[in-house]
């Protein structure tokens, strides 16, 4: 157990830490998208940098991470774990894909900000909660234009999209959602001063985008 544990967790982070923004970026385009807009290897500011589909084939490999890091789990730990403690043991997994995307090791620790890969741990083990928590990213982006406020609000939703859409015992997946918001809101607290401010950029999908700095 102790093994397949380690493991488990091990091949978690090493998915969660392709840089999909940035090897699609030089593979593809010849660009590396740290070095333009904000800065950030994520499916943003590629939209920024590399345009539409750039962004959204790493936002489609971004949530797959989220997937494989629980599905890879079944390959290191035993059948004969409980549904409770699989559970935990799933989010665990989850959670250490995420910071795996906000710190990989394949580019010294300088990532994205988590958000599609913990959206990615949703959709494979609280499709519902997951259901929710777009349609307030969806609606907050569309109003706003602001992709952090988008974020922000998904992730401040989360809790109580679990509470709602969950069977008891929830404590693994209400410990999960806030340990999440807890690290939506590190990787966003520039945005958050800068949305403060009134600085933060909106994003045009029609157009220029401005980055954020």
């Amino acid at each position: 157990m102790t093994f397949g544990w380690i493991a488990a967790l091990a091949t978690a982070y090493f998915i969660g830490s392709i840089p999909s923004a940035v090897w699609l970026g030089r593979w593809l385009y010849g660009t590396d998208v740290r070095q333009s807009g904000s800065g950030n290897a994520g499916a943003t500011n590629t939209f920024r940098v590399l345009g539409a589909r750039a962004a959204a084939a790493v936002l489609l490999v971004d949530v797959v991470k989220g997937m494989l890091a629980i599905v890879q789990g079944q390959w290191w730990l035993p059948d004969e774990l409980s549904d409770h403690q699989r559970q935990w043991i799933q989010l665990a997994l989850g959670f250490v894909a995420g910071l795996g995307h906000v710190f990989p090791v394949y580019t010294q620790f300088r990532g994205g900000k988590g958000v599609a890969t913990f959206f990615g741990v949703l959709i494979y083990l609280f499709p519902y909660a997951a259901l929710l928590v777009a349609v307030v990213f969806v609606v907050v982006l569309w109003i706003t234009r602001i992709v952090s406020a988008a974020s922000l609000s998904a992730a401040l939703l989360l809790p109580l999209a679990m509470w709602l859409t969950v069977s008891p015992p929830r404590t693994a997946p209400l410990v999960f959602s806030l340990v999440m918001l807890a690290t939506v809101v590190f990787t966003h607290r520039q945005n958050i001063v800068r949305l403060l401010n009134g600085k933060e950029p909106q994003l045009n999908f029609a157009g220029k985008n401005r980055p954020a700095r």
